[in-house]
């Protein structure tokens, strides 16, 4: 039996495989907006592993493959065996003999990467405290469907070099484009904890201004990431001049796209004119994930498919 592909970071995937599953998002997203039926996954089950709290991912892993034609089994930590303290290797010796795919939301990067590796079926994940691989597949789609090409751009980075901050950083290095990151002090990038390649496509500004003057695309995320709510009131002392506000997109360039992974706070990581502006696409980027997903599902099961 041949070892299954997984999507644990956007890493694991070459640009050409993911130019692929862009690829294959258009014309699922074609087919669904014109009511086309498309149900390649007919009769195949994914397994959605829940530690944390969703609303976007698991709406969109459990819509996509119910419209791909396959059912979507829920499991919380706190209903399931996992919970209760079975090896996560042994879960996954059980739980991939019964569907055909899993995607898992935790907190560990190691905990999806254990479960993968005794797992008989793909495994994606949903989201870590390292990397969040679906949510940047969707935005840089959503870059792609309002601007082309993102090769040679320039993404702001603004906030917590999160999970969210660390996988846009490895999209830099497979795709191409440059990320100017601004954190406060003390809550800088970590190379190793990123995953990068190297630092040739990121470059780091004390200044948020300095960091989105001429950029394409501004964008931020919360400023407390779930599993950080006790440094809550700290936090928002530390980041209280990292608010991407109206003066702050002003420095972009003039067709800047903003976007936001969502739940957001108006008045904190970003002003309300701003999430509700023009430059907003948060909407399209909330939406694209359905779409991104489905397509990445059909690749990891199904293969290079053609319309």
């Amino acid at each position: 039996m041949a070892a299954p592909k997984h999507f644990l970071q956007l890493k694991d995937f070459s640009r050409d495989e993911l130019e692929h599953v862009f690829a294959r998002t258009r014309w699922i997203k074609d087919q669904f907006k014109r009511y086309e039926p498309y149900h390649p996954l007919f009769d195949r089950t994914l397994v959605m592993i829940f530690e944390k709290q969703s609303t976007r991912t698991r709406l969109s892993f459990e819509a996509g493959m119910h419209q791909l034609g396959g059912a979507a089994i829920f499991l919380s930590t706190r209903d399931s065996q996992l919970g209760r303290g079975e090896p996560v290797e042994d879960a996954a010796q059980v739980i991939s003999r019964m569907c055909d795919i899993v995607m898992i939301r935790t907190f560990e990067q190691d905990i999806v990467e254990r479960f993968a590796r005794h797992s008989r079926v793909p495994v994606i994940n949903g989201l870590t405290n390292e990397y969040h691989p679906c949510q940047i597949l969707a935005d840089i789609f959503t870059f792609i469907e309002h601007r082309g090409s993102i090769e040679g751009k320039t993404v702001a980075w603004i906030g917590d070099s999160n999970n969210v901050c660390n996988t846009w950083l490895q999209a830099a290095e497979v795709f191409g484009f440059n990320v100017h990151v601004s954190t406060p002090p003390g809550y800088e990038v970590e190379p190793e904890r990123a995953g990068l390649f190297g630092d040739d496509h990121y470059e780091e500004f004390a200044d948020p201004m300095d960091a989105v003057r001429g950029a394409d695309l501004v964008t931020t995320d919360v400023w407390t990431s779930m599993g950080f709510e006790a440094e809550n009131e700290a936090r928002r002392r530390d980041f209280e001049d990292w608010q991407v506000d109206a003066e702050m997109m002003r420095q972009a360039k003039p067709d800047a796209l903003f976007m936001h992974c969502l739940p957001a706070h108006r008045g904190e990581e970003v002003a309300a004119e701003v999430i509700d502006g023009p430059h907003s696409v948060v909407w399209d980027e909330a939406e694209n994930r359905l779409h991104t997903q489905k397509a990445l599902m059909e690749y990891l099961l199904l293969g290079r498919v053609s319309p």
